[in-house]
């Protein structure tokens, strides 16, 4: 068993509109079929046990880059896209927020009632997972969020998250099953407990010891397994800056998006006749897809491919974003029917995109770039969420209107 990590979140209100939380749910399938397409359905499983990867796919979703709403937009944008082609892609998400989360249990059970699973162990360690990280983790966050993610073939992952009211910062915990190995085997990922061994089908009677392990994390020093787990903190502020991007990365992107010669070829790549503004949101997804774990240390990076919906970085730019799921979703349309070329075309980007950057090592204007983004921000459909309305203060942008939507 290993906890792969946490993330510490300003508490933020609102809620997701309806124009975005159809588009996340469309993109967000997307990647995640990309993913399970190239690299299999252990390695969704274990990117989505990253902190870092979590945090940089909801900024590529178009959510706000730093807030604890990216874990309930996220989630719910996957499971409402993902599980009615669960069948097909062999991933299922259970659970959610508030009484989501109570459900788990009666989602597990009648997910294995289908599919031969062990519903009864899936339940244990659901209910494993979320007392450690609410009740022997003595942190002060009470978990609201709770999200079981299940493949076909009985691995699992967890997302959960907790809120602490008094100082206004919410937690997410991020745990995964002992077969997902392909993500997250780095030296600095947290093994919390003793070694179980290795469980080659979670649902098996083997499975125990690692249900053992989670008993004795309960018992272990909270200071330690928080000291231990890969973690991520993000600030209060709403604003984008340049210590929050690597720019040397960035600045890749958008050299090959908008330098003439160097758009040339990615299009080439690509295959496809492409919009330097779409271009750059493809380099940042297509990092997501094939990027390794070290490519994620800045999250707010990948707001640069469409924005947020509290406009920081900037308006989120809609005829980007819709041309960005219509690339995609035609690569992973063709690839069903045996062309593959375009989809690959994804990964020759990102490839593409880490030579710029290794050769040319250039370095991204954050200011001039928010500035050009905010220029343009009306040609592309620019939209918030508060347009039509005054941006909430005080009580009215509480966390508590997250439970509204």
């Amino acid at each position: 068993m290993k906890r792969s990590g946490f993330a510490d979140l300003p508490l933020h209100g609102g809620q997701v509109p309806v124009w975005l939380a159809a588009r996340m749910a469309t993109l967000g399938t997307a990647i995640a079929e990309s993913v399970v397409c190239h690299y299999g359905r252990s390695a969704l499983l274990s990117r989505l046990s990253d902190p870092f990867w979590f945090q940089a796919l909801g900024a590529v979703m178009g959510m706000d880059w730093h807030s604890s709403g990216i874990t309930t937009s996220v989630l719910g944008a996957l499971k409402r896209g993902m599980n009615p082609r669960a069948h097909e892609l062999g991933v299922h998400f259970c659970g959610g927020r508030g009484r989501h989360s109570r459900n788990t249990p009666n989602e597990l059970r009648a997910l294995a009632h289908r599919s031969g699973l062990d519903g009864d162990a899936l339940v244990e360690t659901s209910r494993l997972t979320a007392r450690i990280d609410n009740n022997a983790i003595a942190d002060g966050f009470q978990i609201y969020v709770h999200s079981f993610i299940v493949s076909a073939d009985g691995e699992w992952a967890v997302v959960q998250q907790g809120m602490n009211a008094s100082s206004r910062l919410a937690r997410r915990y991020h745990w995964h099953s002992a077969t997902v190995r392909d993500f997250t085997c780095e030296p600095h990922t947290a093994i919390v407990g003793e070694r179980a061994g290795v469980i080659t089908i979670l649902v098996d009677h083997r499975a125990q010891p690692a249900q053992d392990a989670m008993l004795t994390i309960a018992r272990a020093d909270p200071a330690r397994t928080l000291a231990d787990a890969k973690s991520l903190v993000m600030p209060r502020r709403h604003d984008v800056r340049a210590d929050d991007v690597d720019l040397k990365r960035l600045g890749a992107v958008l050299a090959v998006a908008h330098e003439r010669e160097l758009h040339d070829f990615a299009e080439l790549l690509l295959l496809e006749r492409l919009g330097a503004r779409t271009l750059q949101s493809l380099a940042l997804i297509a990092e997501v897809v094939h990027g390794t774990p070290t490519r994620f240390a800045d999250p707010a990076r990948f707001s640069f491919a469409h924005g947020g919906k509290d406009g920081h970085p900037f308006p989120v730019p809609l005829a980007t974003y819709d041309e960005s799921i219509d690339v995609l979703r035609r690569s992973l349309d063709a690839a069903k029917v045996g062309d593959g070329d375009k989809l690959d075309g994804m990964a020759r980007l990102d490839r593409y995109v880490r030579a710029v950057e290794a050769r040319y090592a250039p370095a991204a204007d954050c200011g001039a770039t928010l500035a050009h983004e905010q220029a343009i921000s009306a040609s592309l459909g620019g939209r918030t969420a508060f347009d039509g309305r005054r941006r909430p203060r005080g009580a009215a942008a509480r966390q508590l209107g997250l439970f509204e939507q």
